[in-house]
């Protein structure tokens, strides 16, 4: 299955591609441009499953640039540091998707890109709205329900710890993870720093990983934390 597709529009260079990199991690297929233009010029080329779309932009502004592109069927997440209601309210009635306030938590934009492409692909194909899922080199992982499915599509059993783990992985591919950081991201800020207990956790996941086939999945860089490591990154 092909990544979705998103365009990210913003004036400020540096946000836009601060956005497009972080999207870009997460599986998605992300173009970056400066305005209403080059977002026409970005859709004549190939369409998008998404835009994400800044109010405040010198010439053509969010709005006008919303309003224009109602009844193209594109959906439309708006950003803005202007977090007012009325401001809200406005771009939702315009045809917005959805609207978040500026500055916010990269893991709350991701949270709603993904909200905002289950919705619309519901609408056209009149199915429910999909669990959040995750693949990797074959896996199938369900933040919904829980679950993990190996490549030949069995259930695998994991203990609440082990998926928190797997989990962490898996939306965070390539990237070294410390143990502290694996405590923060599969127990919470609150938890009790203990090492030997993230080493003996990953330990047994990395086991029944191996029993299905994934034993190469989590690799251990010696003195610094651990790394998820598929051939393609989870969407």
């Amino acid at each position: 299955m092909a990544p979705p597709r998103l365009i990210v529009v913003d004036d400020d260079v540096s946000i836009r591609q601060a956005l497009a990199d972080y999207l870009g991690r997460h599986g998605f297929e992300v173009r970056a441009v400066g305005g209403g233009a080059a977002l026409d010029d970005a859709l004549g080329q190939a369409g998008a499953d998404l835009i994400i779309l800044d109010l405040m932009m010198p010439g053509e502004d969010g709005l006008s640039i919303c309003r224009r592109l109602q009844g193209k069927g594109i959906p439309i997440l708006m950003l803005s540091a202007m977090g007012g209601t009325p401001d809200r309210i406005v771009g939702l009635e315009i045809g917005a998707a959805d609207y978040l306030s500026k500055p916010f938590e990269p893991r709350e934009l991701l949270a709603r890109v993904r909200a905002v492409l289950r919705t619309a692909r519901a609408a056209v194909d009149g199915s429910p709205v999909a669990p959040d899922e995750l693949f990797f080199n074959g896996w199938r992982l369900n933040r919904a329900e829980r679950t993990v499915h190996d490549p030949a599509g069995e259930r695998m059993q994991l203990t609440g710890g082990e998926f928190a783990l797997l989990q962490a992985f898996a939306e965070r591919p390539g990237r070294l993870l410390s143990r502290d950081a694996l405590i923060d991201l599969s127990r919470g800020p609150r938890a009790e720093p203990f090492d030997r207990s993230v080493d003996l956790g990953v330990s047994r996941l990395r086991r029944k990983l191996a029993e299905r086939g994934g034993g190469r999945l989590i690799e251990t860089v010696r003195g610094e934390g651990y790394r998820f490591t598929p051939s393609s990154r989870p969407r």
